[in-house]
Order: structure tokens, then C-alpha cells, then sequence
């Protein structure tokens, strides 16, 4: 399976790597939501993203409402992962089309349970 990881942190996209590698993915980076659609597009199937909210170019919420504005994307599992903790911040990140939302710091057991909820852990 490949997921797609669009952060502008060089960190945080080499901590999702090892724990997606963990979990059986081939991860494809991105540093911004522009290079992110790209990416997307250039991919064979992608089964899962996790997109920062706060990078240069074009925010993680752009990047979910675009997207979601292609057809053939409409059910792939997309997870904002980001430090915004605020109520409104996550309402708008699930009303732009994000399917889970993740908090920095995060743990390696909080990504396997959001991916559980999405039905991406073989059992």
C-alpha cells in the first residue's frame, strides 16, 4: 500500500515514514500541498494521506478541498495531522473533506488507531 505524507517538516515527514513503514506502507513525500497534488497524481494508488495544516504554498485545508474536487479521490482516507487543537480548526479540516484528524506531538499507537478507524490495519 502507499500512503502520501504532505508536511513541510523535514522531521515529521522522516517520523511518519518510519512509522507507516512499520505498519507495511511505501511512503511518497511531499513538502507543500502543491507538490503534494503532484505527488498524488504521479502515484499508482494511493490507499491513505497525511497532510500538515500550516505549510508554504498551499495550506493542508487547500490541499483536502482539492483533493476532494477530483472525482477518482473521493473515497481515499485523508488525515490532517497538524498542531491546530482547536474545535474549530478540526470542524473545518472534516467539513473540507479530511476523514481523521491527528495532534503533534503524536505517538506511533495514535497513528495505528486512526488508521484502525479507517480500516487501513490488517487485523
Amino acid at each position: 500500500m502507499q500512503a502520501l505524507v504532505v508536511d513541510d517538516s523535514k522531521t515529521i515527514r522522516l517520523i511518519l515514514r518510519k512509522y507507516l513503514g512499520k505498519i507495511g506502507f511505501d511512503v511518497v513525500e511531499a513538502t507543500d500541498g502543491l507538490e503534494g497534488i503532484a505527488r498524488l497524481q504521479e502515484m499508482s494508488q494511493a490507499a491513505l494521506v497525511l497532510v500538515d495544516w500550516n505549510m508554504p504554498n498551499m495550506s493542508g485545508v487547500d490541499f483536502v478541498r482539492a483533493v476532494r474536487a477530483i472525482r477518482q479521490y473521493d473515497s481515499l482516507p485523508v488525515v490532517m495531522v497538524t498542531t491546530n487543537t482547536e474545535l474549530d480548526q478540526v470542524a473545518l479540516a472534516l467539513q473540507a473533506g479530511a476523514n481523521e484528524y491527528i495532534m503533534k506531538p503524536f505517538t506511533q499507537d495514535v497513528i495505528r488507531e486512526k488508521l484502525g478507524l479507517l480500516g487501513l490495519l490488517k487485523t
